[in-house]
């Protein structure tokens, strides 16, 4: 994924607006070796010993994911922060907005720290609070009362607050379904943010026919929709999407099938429909990962999914079974890869002599109903 400047600027003034100005890296953390950066992790970490945790995003550069005492998803982290009220410090190696939700379910005298508040995502930049606020009223125009607000967790922490304010909640890829379920239990429409093709996918996946769903484009008036077809919608996607698993194609997996004809194709359900339709089966990282160990010895797999967590499972399932990447190539994550080995050294020791850098602090004015949409999201079975 390429980080165009526009998104940048908005990420950096974002910044600024939540948790102030973002710390460069000191120029002395800057061309040290891999093997000076292991020892001196270690060591940072070892004297801090229970005074922090560090959690791993799956989609995490190696250098840094060997480090996390916790991996997972973003729905695992999350349950992980809300548990573990013993530590000082919570490092997230991850994305902002799921540093943002570890500090909304931490408790209040603990403090997370992502080592580059860089570290952004470009889905979460498709949703904003103003244009959610003019969806919310022009729904409201159109007669359109009995609806249920659901953001993705890869939403900024307004985002979020709203939906916990308008009796909505956040899901995850992992627990989508039972997440649609509860909303429809709820509403007669599910608002559906900032993932069209997650809630696109699941929804089908329930039995929800595609034209019981619409697109609503916050940059077009009413979202770009007449009023018979949001009236006819089961379900109300967001115009957004995930700039990797996006690259995916249908070509792509008809090509692997030509060259392996025993493969299995998996896909996370951020992917587009007709990549999912074309695949065997998709599901979250967790889901992923759990398919593939459980598969049988001499199995084959594509997967379409970040380029670390696939080249990290061809590792641990060599020799029994073959993972390969869907496109050949590998879609990296380029925010994600920000978190670097280098900014985790430098907030590590940074702690040690007593200084706090990159914290993520949610505004007391969101934290509230934040709260209480995360909160929702881990009560969902």
């Amino acid at each position: 994924m390429v980080v165009g400047s526009t998104q940048l600027e908005v990420l950096n003034e974002y910044e600024r607006q939540q948790i102030g100005e973002r710390q460069p890296l000191p120029e002395r953390y800057l061309g040290v070796s891999d093997e000076e950066l292991e020892v001196r992790i270690s060591a940072a970490r070892a004297a801090l010993g229970d005074r922090l945790v560090i959690l791993g995003h799956h989609y995490q550069r190696d250098e840094v994911f060997k480090f996390a005492d916790y991996s997972g998803d973003s729905f695992k982290l999350a349950k992980v922060a809300a548990e573990r009220s013993d530590t000082e410090f919570i490092i997230f190696c991850g994305v902002h907005f799921m540093a943002e939700s570890a500090d909304v379910l931490s408790a209040p005298y603990q403090r997370v720290i992502l080592p580059d508040l860089a570290a952004g995502c470009s889905m979460a930049d498709m949703a904003a609070a103003d244009e959610l606020e003019v969806c919310w009223r022009e729904l409201e125009e159109l007669g359109v009362t009995d609806v249920v607000p659901v953001t993705y967790m890869n939403s900024a922490a307004d985002i979020k607050a709203f939906c916990g304010r308008e009796g909505g909640v956040v899901c995850t890829s992992s627990n989508a379904v039972a997440t649609l379920r509860w909303g429809w239990e709820r509403g007669e429409k599910i608002l559906f943010l900032p993932d069209q093709h997650l809630g696109r996918n699941t929804a089908y996946s329930m039995g929800v026919p595609l034209d019981k769903m619409v697109v609503w484009d916050p940059q077009q008036p009413m979202g770009g929709l007449r009023p018979d077809e949001v009236a006819a919608a089961k379900l109300i996607l967001w115009k957004g999407h995930c700039s990797v698993h996006t690259k995916f194609s249908v070509a792509q997996i008809e090509q692997l099938r030509l060259a392996e004809p025993e493969v299995r194709v998996i896909v996370h359900p951020e992917c587009t429909w007709e990549v999912v339709q074309a695949a065997d089966a998709s599901g979250s990282t967790e889901t992923i990962i759990q398919r593939i160990r459980e598969s049988a010895v001499g199995s084959v797999w594509a997967v379409g999914t970040e380029i670390h967590l696939v080249n990290r499972l061809a590792k641990e399932m060599a020799p029994g079974r073959t993972v390969l990447t869907l496109d050949g190539l590998g879609c990296l994550c380029s925010t994600m890869f920000r978190v670097s080995p280098n900014h985790l050294c430098w907030v590590l020791e940074s702690l040690i002599e007593g200084e706090v850098h990159n914290q993520v602090v949610v505004p007391d004015d969101q934290k509230h109903w934040t709260r209480v949409a995360l909160d929702r999201m881990l009560s969902i079975q």
